[in-house]
């Protein structure tokens, strides 16, 4: 690749670290710089590898900007969460579905409004960056509103997201209860407008198969087949209670996963929230299809929804992501996400290396969403988003890494005892848009 002029590039000195392959199944699976140097030109990363390689080659007059003592690594990417739930997270119920009738339903009705749903995807987007996550899976309302003004706030910022209007024809409150065929009308008219519009990607977004009619659904997957390199996005098997309704919903169906199956709603680019009660049939199916799982531990262990089998998911080879879900989940951190993964495996009697969830995180989700050429790693050409943490953000933070022995004690730490506060900043496309200021 030729070197761009000093005008068009910028160059990052830290400790960096991208992924190539999952640790979970390959051995030297990530490339780690102690002393590196990440040189992006112009939104695309032009390289990564050890400064003393690299700086000699730079031309002269480029800026070096110094973050010595902190780690470089691709931006997160989250992808399962909702954005217009964002000002009702943290609210009480004893389960999934009261918790929707009472809080979800109710907040979900304002986005009819194009100047409300603007002003949360502002400040939404703020939280990501913040977080961060610099790509995400985003659903928003049944209203077109939603999903022109969150596209309208992430195309101001030039950030890579998927997002999608609902689709919701029965059992929900009437002011949130659209059509089979206007569903998918509105849906085909986003597609059309924001698709691959910049760095915009559309997500078909049934909410989940009890809120949609069979005729919702099979209109779906016509336009998951018209559309083939859309997106794909919904829940699925999140708890018993939802389970046995599905069941009575839809008796033909093998299981909740067949039900999105027979409709033409599995391929590469579908990604599935939850997953925690598929049998092993479920997770074949999945990695046979190319449809990827969005874990949700807080989320899950908010809602009592149950533990994803991460030992499971793996004999399958099915692929895997972390994910948020705001507002059912509790934080919009991916660290913090990860710190709840953790505990999800240990419950379940498996183990989950610090590595790995950094994997999940980064070009992990990017594999499953078919994007690994675009982000989720140094690789030359792919999309400059990147963050960088800060080991010394906190006391604890400080005192806990200045005695790590090796690179997995320190992303294990961080993992375990981070949040925003370790994300010194975030970059997008080449540019910073976030910088934590000084306490």
């Amino acid at each position: 690749m030729s070197i761009a002029p000093p005008n068009k590039l910028q160059a990052y000195r830290a400790s960096v670290l991208h992924f190539h392959a999952d640790p979970a199944f390959t051995p030297d699976a990530y490339s780690w710089h102690e002393d590196g140097l990440l040189i992006v030109d112009g939104d695309k990363v032009h390289a990564a590898g050890d400064y003393a390689t690299l700086a000699p080659a730079l031309p002269e007059g480029v800026t070096v900007h110094d973050y010595r003592g902190k780690l470089i690594v691709p931006g997160f990417i989250d992808t399962h969460l909702h954005f217009p739930q964002t000002d009702m997270i943290a609210s009480p119920a004893p389960g999934l579905l009261p918790w929707l009738e009472t809080y979800t339903f109710p907040t979900e009705r304002q986005f009819g409004d194009h100047a409300h749903g603007r002003e949360v995807a502002e400040f939404f987007l703020d939280e990501l960056l913040r977080c961060g996550t610099t790509t995400a899976m985003v659903y928003c309302t049944v209203h077109k509103e939603s999903v022109d003004a969150f596209f309208e706030a992430s195309e101001a910022r030039n950030l890579r997201m998927v997002a999608g209007k609902i689709l919701m024809d029965r059992h929900c409150p009437e002011f949130l209860c659209d059509s089979a065929e206007g569903g998918a009308r509105e849906s085909e008219d986003l597609i059309r407008k924001w698709h691959k519009r910049g760095r915009s990607l559309y997500a078909i977004t049934p909410r989940f198969a009890p809120t949609s009619s069979e005729a919702q659904l099979a209109l779906a997957g016509e336009l998951a087949a018209a559309y083939p390199d859309t997106f794909i996005q919904t829940h699925v098997s999140e708890n018993h209670a939802e389970c046995d309704w599905v069941r009575e919903l839809y008796p033909k169906s093998r299981s909740y996963l067949d039900v999105y199956d027979s409709h033409g709603l599995m391929r590469q680019r579908s990604m599935f929230g939850h997953c925690i009660w598929l049998d092993d049939a479920d997770f074949a199916r999945m990695a046979a299809t190319g449809a990827a799982a969005a874990i949700c531990p807080t989320s899950n262990f908010f809602l009592g929804s149950g533990l994803f089998d991460f030992e499971r998911a793996d004999a399958a080879r099915v692929n895997l992501s972390l994910a948020t879900d705001v507002g059912g989940g509790t934080s919009f951190s991916m660290l913090q996400t990860m710190n709840e993964a953790y505990k999800v495996a240990r419950l379940k009697g498996s183990y989950l290396p610090a590595a790995r969830m950094f994997y999940l995180a980064t070009l992990g989700a990017a594999r499953s969403m078919q994007l690994e050429g675009s982000i989720g790693s140094f690789a030359p050409g792919t999309e400059a988003d990147f963050i960088v943490l800060d080991p010394a953000c906190t006391p604890l933070l400080a005192r806990r890494t200045e005695r790590c022995a090796n690179l997995e004690e320190l992303l294990f730490v961080l993992a375990l005892l981070g949040d925003d506060r370790a994300v010194s900043a975030t970059f997008a496309a080449g540019r910073k848009v976030h910088e934590r200021l000084p306490a």
